[in-house]
């Protein structure tokens, strides 16, 4: 698409051309059946296994361990329904109230059809909560914890490895955590952590495929029932070219997220300061949020609007999650950090990659400038 440029890689990436490459060449060859006993199907089912061991290499987790599914929202059900369903005991879930719409509907159902009871906690006005909200809320009928590392909307980490210590220590909950917009960004503190969701189209591979990592010592029911496929717990014929090459994904992601984040930085900055520097408008990312996600927003344009002026522009940007993209309510997330409904209401998210050049943010600030100076 020439003269377009893309700010919205927190929503999906293009694949890398090394992952591509890898997966065209294993989707005419490997095609049978990973479950055959024919020496073509145990060939698959070896790469398969290969891939896995190196996918939870790079977890420090054991190969049995890891799950393959479609995506984080399957990953994110799964984790929810599986564990809750696997401790009947216990009725009791804690999360937060800015999660993504997978973690929030599927709560939201175990409250409506199965009579679970939901704590979420609020947020403060950095989007963030603390381990000793999670302390407060905990039961001895909590079955599961769940909470994003990184929020997919704002940018806010949450102290995730002080929040798995608190669970583990003073609970016999399990925890969850949604890492699908922290790999390949920053760290992941894996100790502590039950079980954890990564989707491949964060990081520069496929769409429909991620994981669930699910320790041995958890309770789960599976969400789809099959054959024996994923060590019992996610029926259907394996994708296995797909999962051969989510391990290719992850080492490329993690690999290249560090060669990049200083020129990311230097971007995320440079957009920042010039921001800044346009009167009417506000920051709401925190300063200490992911780097490559800036939100803000111009009260005097409604963020469709903004958005509409932007793609004529060339600039593809987002307002909110994109599962949530049709939406013309506020963002949840900025409510939820006590900002007003007209500053919800008209909030624009850019989100950077190692793709993109200071030269793209300059224009782009460039175009905010006309838009704001045509339509506020």
């Amino acid at each position: 698409m020439p003269n377009r440029v893309y700010f919205d890689s927190s929503s999906t990436t293009d694949v890398t051309a090394d992952v591509l490459d890898t997966y065209t060449g294993l989707l005419h060859k490997y095609y049978v059946n990973s479950e055959s006993l024919y020496r073509e199907g145990a060939e698959i089912n070896r790469m398969m296994e290969k891939a896995r061991g190196a996918i939870a290499a790079l977890f420090a987790v054991s190969p049995n361990e890891v799950i393959f599914t479609s995506g984080s929202s399957e990953s994110n059900t799964s984790a929810i329904k599986g564990v809750c369903f696997g401790c009947p005991g216990r009725k009791h879930i804690i999360t937060t109230n800015v999660e993504h719409s997978s973690i929030m509907n599927a709560c939201r159902q175990m409250e409506e059809v199965f009579g679970y009871e939901v704590t979420y906690l609020p947020v403060d006005g950095t989007g963030k909560i603390s381990a000793s909200q999670v302390r407060e809320a905990l039961r001895p009928d909590t079955a599961l914890v769940t909470v994003m590392y990184v929020n997919n909307e704002s940018g806010s980490v949450n102290p995730i490895g002080e929040i798995a210590r608190i669970v583990k220590k003073e609970s016999h909950a399990y925890m969850h955590a949604d890492l699908t917009q922290a790999v390949g960004k920053i760290e992941i503190p894996m100790e502590n952590i039950d079980l954890a969701s990564v989707s491949a189209h964060k990081l520069e591979g496929l769409k429909g495929s991620g994981i669930l990592i699910r320790r041995q010592h958890v309770p789960f029911v599976p969400l789809i029932c099959g054959g024996e496929q994923e060590f019992g717990l996610r029926g259907g014929t394996s994708n296995a070219p797909v999962n051969m090459v989510f391990a290719k994904t992850l080492r490329l992601a993690v690999e290249n997220g560090r060669k990049y984040h200083d020129a990311v930085r230097s971007m995320h900055d440079r957009l920042l300061a010039g921001l800044q520097e346009i009167p009417g408008i506000e920051i709401n990312s925190p300063a200490d949020g992911i780097t490559g996600i800036v939100n803000f927003s111009y009260e005097k344009i409604p963020s469709e609007v903004m958005q509409n002026a932007l793609d004529q522009a060339g600039f593809m940007v987002s307002a909110r999650s994109t599962c949530a993209s049709k939406s013309t309510n506020p963002s949840y997330v900025l409510k939820a950090m006590g900002f007003s409904d007209r500053r919800a209401s008209s909030c624009i998210r850019v989100s950077i990659s190692r793709h993109n050049t200071p030269q793209e943010i300059d224009s782009f600030l460039t175009a905010l400038k006309e838009v704001i100076s045509k339509y506020g």
